[in-house]
């Protein structure tokens, strides 16, 4: 007969030394617009799994996809504008 046993680290698996720091938390700040955006476009495209997809939804797409981009594009922009030495000249 095998006895039933707790796991040590499955009950402590929530204890305060394992919470994100709050350089972890800014980080998530920062990348929300870029998570925001994939969810958009992921909603968008979901939309269209079962059916045909129509004019609209295509533009709805293209729209999610464009802001998605723009949305990588400007957290890239800041971090490199971020990290550059000295100031304007």
């Amino acid at each position: 007969m095998d006895h039933i046993v707790t796991v040590q680290n499955a009950v402590t698996a929530f204890a305060d030394f394992m919470e994100p720091t709050d350089a972890e938390l800014d980080a998530i700040e920062q990348e929300m617009p870029v998570i925001l955006a994939d969810v958009e476009l992921l909603d968008a495209q979901i939309i269209t799994l079962d059916r045909t997809p129509t004019q609209l939804d295509a533009r709805r797409i293209r729209r999610a996809r464009r802001r998605a981009l723009a949305a990588r594009v400007a957290l890239v922009n800041r971090a490199a504008g971020a990290s550059l030495p000295g100031g304007a000249a």
